[in-house]
């Protein structure tokens, strides 16, 4: 079973106001802290811990993307 974050939690993983930096898409939650692409919270013009899921329509990749990270737990 997965651990379980509110919005609030998942807020703090921003990568300044917590050394982690995760993200949040289609309601499970993804440490991207190791991406060279999301270094100090930011990537592009998408900010860390939040919910990416109404954003990554624009995105130029497919949401196979968070394959590559660890998923770490869930939002609730």
């Amino acid at each position: 079973m997965s651990e379980k974050y509110t919005l609030q939690q998942l807020a703090l993983r921003n990568g300044k106001d917590k050394p982690q930096i995760w993200i949040a898409y289609k309601g499970k939650i993804y440490d991207v802290t190791d991406s060279r692409l999301w270094r100090n919270g930011l990537h592009y013009e998408h900010w860390a811990g939040q919910d990416l899921t109404p954003e990554l329509k624009d995105a130029p990749h497919t949401e196979s993307v968070f394959e590559k990270f660890p998923m770490i737990g869930e939002l609730y």
